[in-house]
């Protein structure tokens, strides 16, 4: 294993020093911070980081320029295996070194950077984080945090193994939303919660498809290997990149990847879930002809219906159902909302029932409301939880603020030990939609059975496995293409 860099901590610590001292007995003078020399508006280079980004275009072009934006995070180098996603990134930050190989970035620069931002698609994330951990980087990992439950296991122990500052990319959980509801619920606003109910519109990229046979040239920009990192190698094909992926199970974690940790955090946060004890899913079905079901492993279902069932917590009186719905597919509209009163915020929503009232909020946990809508000027509940600066849009700048406090300094909104168990559950739920959606042949050789779309799936939590649907366990731990390795 390489040497941490422990950089940070001695930056933090001299920070620390020099804000505390106000005489040297030696020499007998004053100690002035170098803010205070530079006048306002100056940063010392001790109160900044230096970030590595790995995948910066999409996604990744907006966070970077977001961490940036700070005014406390110096964007040193850049990553990515294709040069037209990331042309953009180049452009905004030219002083930045290029380079197509994360680890060739690691092993050249280490030590000249201070943490890393992980935007790649879902099948990379893990081992990218894994490997800034071991060198001591400090970690912002888009959502999911992980592709695979195993990975997330991993993850959340190594953050805390290797003492660095870590943030998954649901910009949500940092918004004034998720506090609101919170605050509601401490207050006894709707009583106690036994069901929630979450829906999206997503997937918007082609799902219950077959592996598209064509096979045109890569593209000159694109290292098709690089990008095809821990999965198994195929052929390159046309739409993949830069969103179809998410469909594909070999890099993608469908609809519950994609919005899932934006919409599931507030009922973890509000309830205090951490891991489920079982799940349950229905999906639909693709028929490529009369009475001729399409099979296509491959490929996510276009739309589906999970159900995780949470132990009772400290702050509920018993267990806790969450349906997921997915694909377009809503649950019904609570008897106390109008008929013609938006539910959710028309493609996505969270419904919290309580035995005392409801509460519900849009995707990010954003715009709040009790139901009926009557109830929101009735009921004022005093500020208990304080607000992150500048709401969803400061989740980036309470990272990089984070990182320079040091480990441990400062409170975050979806640290690795609070996002992995969310990053767990999504990832169990995906588990049972794979598990309805998997055939087994009949006895009779003429068609296919789905036993996982009829069953409730039992989870060992300590050892990962499904106790009583053994097909589904393959996909806890995927095996990774020779040549890449987790690093534990």
């Amino acid at each position: 294993m390489d040497k941490p860099n422990t950089k940070n901590e001695q930056s933090a610590s001299t920070r620390r020093d020099f804000i505390k001292a106000s005489t040297v007995a030696a020499a007998g003078f004053m100690i002035v911070p170098r803010h205070v020399l530079g006048g306002k508006g100056f940063t010392a280079p001790s109160d900044k980081i230096v970030v590595a980004g790995v995948g910066v275009g999409g996604k990744g072009t907006s966070d970077i320029a977001n961490f940036f934006k700070s005014g406390k995070a110096d964007i040193g180098y850049l990553c990515d295996v294709d040069d037209r996603r990331a042309a953009t990134s180049v452009t905004n930050f030219p002083k930045a070194k290029y380079y197509k190989d994360w680890r060739e970035m690691f092993e050249k620069e280490s030590k000249n950077f201070d943490a890393v931002s992980v935007s790649t698609p879902d099948h990379t994330h893990a081992v990218v984080a894994m490997a800034a951990m071991q060198l001591g980087k400090h970690v912002y990992v888009q959502k999911p945090m992980t592709h695979d439950i195993y990975e997330a296991r991993m993850l959340t122990e190594a953050a805390a193994k290797y003492k660095v500052v870590t943030q998954m990319g649901n910009q949500g959980s940092s918004g004034d939303g998720v506090r609101q509801l919170h605050e509601w619920f401490d207050a006894g606003v709707i009583g106690n919660v036994d069901t929630v109910y979450i829906w999206t519109n997503r997937p918007i990229w082609p799902q219950g498809i077959p592996w598209p046979s064509e096979k045109p040239p890569v593209p000159k920009e694109l290292d098709w290997n690089l990008w095809l990192g821990t999965a198994p190698y195929k052929d390159y094909v046309d739409k993949l990149i830069p969103g179809s992926w998410r469909g594909w199970w070999d890099y993608g974690t469908g609809a519950l990847g994609d919005l899932g940790c934006h919409l599931m955090e507030a009922p973890f946060r509000v309830l205090g879930l951490k891991y489920a004890v079982d799940m349950q899913a229905s999906v639909s079905s693709v028929f490529t002809d009369f009475g001729k079901r399409g099979i296509f492993p491959d490929s996510c279902p276009p739309s589906s219906h999970a159900t995780l069932t949470f132990p009772k917590t400290p702050r509920t009186k018993g267990p806790v159902t969450m349906h997921w719905m997915d694909g377009g597919i809503k649950p019904e509209r609570p008897e106390e909302l109008g008929p013609n009163e938006l539910f959710g915020d028309g493609n996505s929503g969270i419904l919290f029932v309580g035995s005392k009232g409801k509460m519900m909020a849009s995707e990010y946990a954003a715009n709040p409301r009790l139901l009926p809508l009557s109830r929101m000027q009735e009921v004022k509940v005093k500020q208990k939880f304080a607000r992150v600066p500048g709401s969803a849009d400061g989740h980036y700048a309470q990272w990089v603020e984070g990182c320079i406090a040091g480990y441990g300094k400062m409170e975050l909104s979806s640290p690795f030990d609070l996002a992995g168990p969310l990053t767990e559950a999504i990832l169990m739920a995906n588990l049972a939609i794979r598990g309805a959606d998997m055939p087994k042949p009949r006895a009779t050789g003429n068609g296919f059975d789905y036993p996982g779309s009829n069953m409730k799936m039992l989870w060992d939590y300590k050892n990962m496995k499904v106790t009583n649907f053994d097909d589904v366990n393959q996909f806890v731990k995927r095996n990774y293409r020779e040549g890449w390795n987790l690093g534990v």
